[in-house]
């Protein structure tokens, strides 16, 4: 490949990269140009899990062999086995300057010797036997440096019968891997925009944010699939009590305990998204379980919250497609019911969670006109239900 047809691997790469909606597919780009652009068979993108002293591998893509998977769960490799590497780790490069690439061959010694090795330039055994072991000639190692660490490498091998790598493959490998850094970084600080986009600063939880999207994902679920969606809205009781004796980190520290309460208890329940809507109110998402089984999960709640230190229990209000409340064409349905469901626990002070469909009275409050002003902090859910909204 000439130098042109690097520059336009390069930015091939570079957009692919760009362009991954999410950080799995960020790595399979990386590993798929780089295997493009080196002519490779095969290539495999890790990353150094520092804590643990290995090499996770995080996707492999080409000419795969038995036993490799596209997105492996646990094909990890010891930091001890590959020598090269944990020079790498400490920052000790030979001669000095960067990382660089370097190149291994079944048949032995390197082309490209390795940085930092010991007891011969160049030979990793562990390699070397991999590569025979999987029937390939040769491979090119690229470090990552992210942030100025150690972040991961990249792999590419070609079959026996391919040309070797050489020392210009090593140095187009570098640019490469500096390339992959560079993306990747892209990628990790646009999965923190994300996950700070939908989750609760103060407990973790996911937003009301996330609720509404996974809401419209379910909703149409259900009206495609006739699957089951059921919302569970949470109103704490207590909280402006506590804020008001005891100081609002003491009000804090009501909140978090009992969104990990909430997160224990939804974790009964496959697939539940446990949420924090804002203030004192918090919501438990399903799609698939019965609304028996979420009843079950709602009771165990309230009973739990009522025996938390702080606070004075919770009011819990149910909806669930499960249940004869009629036709849910939105989101905004269903949140209604639950809404009223959940005001009715509160003015009620029920002991438990009171459940739309199985009290005729939730079905007339929630389709009730709004009434401005009547203290009502939601009245229900920003709109009224005209025309079964």
């Amino acid at each position: 490949m000439g130098v042109d047809g690097r520059l336009r691997a390069i930015v091939e790469l570079s957009q692919a990269m760009a362009a991954a909606p999410t950080a799995i597919e960020s790595w399979r780009a990386a590993a798929h140009g780089a295997l493009e652009a080196l002519g490779g068979s095969f290539a495999a993108l890790s990353s150094w899990e520092r804590e643990l002293g290995h090499l996770r591998v995080l996707v492999n893509t080409g000419a795969r062999v038995a036993g490799e998977e596209e997105f492996p769960k646990d094909e990890t490799y010891p930091v001890h086995e590959f020598p090269e590497i944990a020079e790498f780790l400490h920052g000790r490069w030979a001669a000095g300057g960067g990382p660089q690439a370097w190149v291994e061959t079944a048949a032995g010694p390197a082309v490209v010797p390795a940085p930092g090795v010991s007891g011969g330039p160049g030979y990793n055994h562990q390699r070397v036997a991999a590569l025979r072991r999987r029937g390939r000639g040769c491979c090119v190692v690229a470090p990552i440096v992210l942030h100025g660490r150690a972040w991961g490498e990249l792999y590419v091998a070609r079959p026996p019968e391919a040309p070797l790598f050489d020392a210009a493959d090593a140095d187009f490998a570098t640019v490469i891997a500096s390339v992959v850094a560079a993306g990747i970084a892209q990628t990790e600080r646009l999965e923190e925009v994300r996950r700070l986009a939908f989750t609760d600063p103060l407990t973790g939880l996911a937003n009301r944010r996330a609720v509404d999207v996974r809401l419209d994902e379910a909703i149409g679920r259900h009206r495609q699939e006739g699957a089951v969606v059921s919302l569970v809205v949470c109103d704490l009781n207590g909280l402006k009590r506590v804020n008001d004796t005891q100081g609002h980190a003491a009000g804090d520290r009501l909140l978090e305990r009992f969104a990990t309460l909430l997160s224990v208890c939804g974790a009964r329940l496959p697939g539940a998204l446990v949420a924090r809507l804002g203030g004192d109110e918090f919501c438990l998402l399903t799609v698939g379980p019965t609304s028996d089984e979420v009843l079950a999960v709602a009771a165990e709640l309230c009973e739990r919250a009522a025996a938390l230190d702080l606070g004075e229990g919770v009011a819990c209000g149910i909806a669930s497609t499960g249940d004869p409340i009629g036709e849910v064409p939105s989101a905004r349905r269903l949140f209604r019911l639950a809404d009223a469901a959940q005001y009715r626990a509160k003015a009620a002070r029920a002991g438990g969670p009171v459940v739309a469909g199985r009290d005729g009275a939730v079905l007339r409050l929630a389709d009730a006109p709004p009434v401005r002003g009547d203290g009502d902090r939601r009245r229900f859910r920003d709109a009224p239900s005209g025309g079964g909204s």
